[in-house]
């Protein structure tokens, strides 16, 4: 049998409407609301993490909350139970224009969370055949992105940012680094490299932080995004937006720049989070360092395990109960709102009971979430974040932190967790030669000089007369007429570089 808990669309959720239960200053439980739910808001809730876990002490896998404004919502806890509400769209959507109390009005217009769940014409909110309409043409516009090209892009933007202070031989990986990256290889992914500057990384720092100028900032965006569609609807290129603007889907322009501002913006977030999370442990854990540079840790593997200790986005607000369902021992009721709990849930200790254990090798965590809704885009996540860390350690090796660990500062949200600043320090190097552009669209295959041939094809260059030959020798047993019978030498073809060379060239987009 399951414990039945009473709708979250009820004000009641312990049986009783007296007002005058409510706690003192000072006590334990002042940061309840109504029912004695939990408050994810207010200055009592520093560390969303630590609630998580009173929460799931108390209530287990799905747990009672109330957002800003005392709006009541579950908070999904359990990492199954997660997996499950976002694989079942018959029980389950994204289509805020469901929830009880926003139906009702009890969420007013001005709600802090709004541009969290407010619906838009996007695959993100839609269901059904639309959904597939819409998420067939991100999709199949992410399917024609050259990786390989990409990886060699992603590393000559490394090189540019690190000379812009390589010389001084201190810097401040957040702002300096981690805000650049992802939005610099973003810019030229969706085909407007001229629009990546200092403003447009600056406006979407400032919309994400919610500012009074946050509205100033999206429409600087917006407005970036609405020429690039009026220019590729005129002529497509080989870029992203283009295939978006000639998918046989047939998205109108509005569809067009919304889904470019959600690819921008969620992919500029969580690469920016990832690449700040993965360096500030690389320079804070020893041991954690100690496997990257003695090879029993590679950089993407390095990644996986940031995914799952501290995922770029910690929940997503959220899912709404189609119907009267349980989860989690919890009684949902139609037109419930529900929180997808990513960090709680990977640290759910049904699936980590050890969090020290390795999770090497494992991407079952809940970073990109699952279902029909999973990230269209988190294999370009992964690219700058594994080629930017790996081209950054390898160009400043001895890069190490300029201050306390316990000085280190963060920015939370309900949604995620954001490092303020990271301070390094390092030997000073000289800039290096970046002005050879890559270009992301695919490069003609040549033959090299060193590729065997076979029967019907060309033949590998011979080998330069200036290059000395290898002269064979006879066995050592053989005696005077053997020795001078021996065949002579034939010459013998240039060498390149072997398999391993070749792997860590093309790892390296060289």
């Amino acid at each position: 049998m399951t414990s039945e808990s009473h709708s979250l669309t009820g004000r009641d959720l312990t049986g009783t409407d007296d007002p005058t239960r409510v706690p003192p200053p000072g006590c334990p439980a002042h940061g309840r609301g109504p029912g004695g739910a939990w408050r994810l808001y207010g200055p009592e809730v520093e560390d969303l993490g630590a609630l998580y876990e009173k929460m799931r002490a108390e209530h287990g896998a799905v747990a009672p909350a109330l957002l800003h404004d005392d709006v009541p919502i579950w908070v999904v806890l359990g990492h199954s139970e997660n997996l499950h509400m976002v694989r079942s769209p018959a029980h389950f959507t994204r289509d805020s224009r469901t929830w009880a109390p926003l139906r009702s009005g009890e969420i007013k217009p001005d709600h802090p969370l709004t541009p969290h769940f407010a619906w838009q014409p996007i695959c993100s909110y839609a269901e059904g055949d639309e959904h597939l309409r819409q998420r067939g043409a991100v999709n199949g516009a992410i399917s024609t992105i050259d990786y390989r090209g990409l990886r060699r892009y992603i590393n000559r933007e490394t090189q540019a940012l690190v000379n812009r202070f390589c010389e001084e031989g201190r810097a401040e990986l957040v702002g300096q680094f981690a805000d650049h990256l992802p939005m610099a290889v973003m810019c030229e992914v969706l085909g407007m490299p001229e629009e990546y500057n200092d403003q447009i990384v600056h406006a979407a720092r400032d919309m994400l932080k919610g500012t009074e100028t946050a509205i100033t900032s999206n429409q600087y965006i917006v407005d970036a995004l609405t020429r690039l569609t009026a220019r590729r609807r005129a002529r497509p290129e080989e870029d992203f937006t283009s295939h978006l603007v000639i998918h046989p889907a047939g998205l109108t322009d509005e569809e067009i720049r919304e889904h470019l501002r959600l690819v921008l913006i969620a992919a500029y977030e969580a690469t920016a989070n990832l690449l700040a999370n993965v360096l500030r442990v690389v320079l804070t854990d020893p041991r954690f360092r100690a496997r990257l540079n003695g090879g029993q840790m590679t950089v993407p593997e390095a990644v996986e395990q940031s995914l799952w200790d501290e995922p770029p986005f910690s929940s997503i607000l959220g899912y709404f109960a189609k119907q009267d369902i349980e989860l989690g021992g919890q009684r949902i009721r139609k037109g419930d709102g529900l929180l997808l709990g990513i960090a709680p849930g990977n640290v759910d200790p049904r699936v980590r009971p050890d969090l020290a254990a390795n999770m090497q090798g494992n991407r079952s965590h809940l970073a990109f979430s699952g279902g029909p809704h999973e990230c269209p885009g988190q294999d370009i996540g992964r690219a700058i974040a594994d080629t930017g860390i790996d081209a950054l350690l390898m160009r400043l090796p001895d890069i190490r932190l300029d201050c306390a660990e316990e000085e280190l500062r963060w920015t939370g949200s309900l949604a995620s967790r954001h490092l303020v600043e990271l301070p390094v320090r390092f030997e000073p190097r000289p800039p290096q030669d970046v002005t050879q552009r890559p270009a992301l669209h695919t490069v003609p295959r040549q033959r090299p000089g060193w590729l065997i041939g076979t029967p019907g094809t060309d033949a590998p260059a011979p080998a330069p007369a200036s290059v000395p030959q290898p002269m064979a020798v006879p066995p050592a047993t053989a005696g005077p007429e053997a020795t001078a019978a021996w065949p002579a030498p034939a010459a013998e073809t240039r060498r390149g570089p072997g398999p391993w060379q070749r792997l860590l060239r093309w790892w390296r987009g060289e």
